[in-house]
C-alpha cells in the first residue's frame, strides 16, 4: 500500500525530482506536514520523495500506481520490479485510452446538442431585445 508524508528536502532534492530512497521502512502511514512541498511516497515496497503543490492527489496517484503494480505481481510470475512496473503502465495507458475513446465517442452528441442548446438561446436573447 502506498504512504505519503510531506517532508522537508533532503540531500539537494531538486524540484521536480524522482528519487528512489533505501529506508522503506521508516516511511509514516499518514500524512505529516512539512513547509518544503515535498511528498514521501512509498510505492511496491519503494520510497521515492516527489515535489508537488498538492499531496493528496499525489498520495492517491501513489496508491493507484502500488495498486496496479500488486495486482499485475499477482497476476505474473516475474519477481522483476522494472517489468511489473512496466506491465502495470501498460494497465494504466490501456483504461487511459479506452477512457479517451469513450469520451471521443460521446462527443459528438454532446456538440450537436451544445449547438442546439446554443441556437434556442439566440432566438430567446434575439426576441429579448425586439421586446426591449
Amino acid at each position: 500500500m502506498a504512504t505519503a508524508s510531506k517532508q522537508p528536502p533532503t540531500d539537494g532534492l531538486a524540484k521536480g525530482a524522482l528519487t528512489k530512497d533505501a529506508t522503506a521502512k521508516e516511511v509514516p502511514a499518514r500524512n505529516a506536514v512539512g513547509g518544503s512541498g515535498s511528498v514521501r511516497v512509498e510505492i511496491f515496497d519503494q520510497v521515492y520523495n516527489l515535489r508537488g503543490s498538492d499531496a493528496d492527489y499525489i498520495l492517491k496517484l501513489a496508491e493507484y500506481v502500488d495498486g496496479k503494480m500488486r495486482a499485475v505481481s499477482e497476476q505474473t510470475a516475474t519477481v522483476d520490479s522494472v517489468r511489473l512496473a512496466v506491465l502495470a503502465a501498460l494497465n494504466i495507458a490501456d483504461e487511459y485510452h479506452l477512457l479517451k475513446r469513450r469520451l471521443e465517442m460521446s462527443s459528438p452528441e454532446a456538440r450537436q446538442r451544445a449547438s442546439k442548446l446554443a441556437s434556442a438561446l439566440d432566438e430567446v436573447l434575439q426576441d429579448t431585445r425586439r421586446t426591449g
